[in-house]
């Protein structure tokens, strides 16, 4: 997409760049899993959980790399880094810039997250997503098939996430679900009208 306006047409450009990272791994071989998670309902415990379910999930898949960038709160860096720090394929990021992360995120199997923006926008990209929470104020992407609530149990997390490294159909059946909350293009279309309108 080429608006004619230079800066405009630079920012574009910037996101569609690969991301410089300090690892390397085969995406034909290796699934990248990509992981947010920092909300304040889960500290402690739940958060706890969610890192030996990615320990377990690295330990009994060979064929899977996780990449996590982890929020700066202590409460987040503390229980990441105590343990999911010094395994060969969990890679713990820095918070990465939009454009690095949704790079990412067209890299991505699958994604987990506590995210709601992140539930809109991995539908666009096809990517299956597993929500990290009870509950969520984006149904439309559960109803739609594009997301399913997991919550932050070790065992739901492994289960589901397995659900999809192993079987094709179900697999696919998420990816080609669509989104609800439309096409992707919508921001072309406002710098389009903008652009029209000086």
């Amino acid at each position: 997409f080429v608006t004619g306006n230079t800066v405009v047409d630079s920012l574009l450009w910037t996101i569609q760049q690969p991301v410089q990272l300090d690892f390397d791994f085969d995406l034909e071989k290796q699934r990248l899993i990509l992981v947010t998670a920092h909300r304040r309902e889960s500290f402690g415990k739940p958060l706890e959980s969610l890192c030996l379910a990615l320990r377990d999930l690295v330990e009994r898949n060979n064929n899977i790399e996780i990449v996590y960038p982890v929020h700066m709160n202590p409460n987040v860096q503390e229980p990441v880094r105590r343990i999911l720090s010094n395994h060969p394929r969990i890679h713990l990021l820095e918070p990465l810039r939009y454009e690095q992360f949704a790079h990412l995120m067209t890299k991505a199997y699958l994604i987990l997250t506590d995210s709601g923006g992140i539930q809109e926008e991995a539908p666009i990209l096809g990517k299956p997503t597993l929500v990290l929470r009870e509950t969520t104020e984006r149904p439309e992407a559960i109803e739609a098939g594009t997301a399913v609530l997991v919550g932050m149990e070790r065992e739901r997390i492994i289960h589901e996430t397995e659900r999809l490294l192993n079987s094709r159909e179900k697999y696919q059946a998420m990816t080609r679900a669509g989104s609800p909350f439309g096409d992707g293009h919508a921001a072309e279309r406002i710098v389009a009208i903008l652009l029209s309108k000086l």
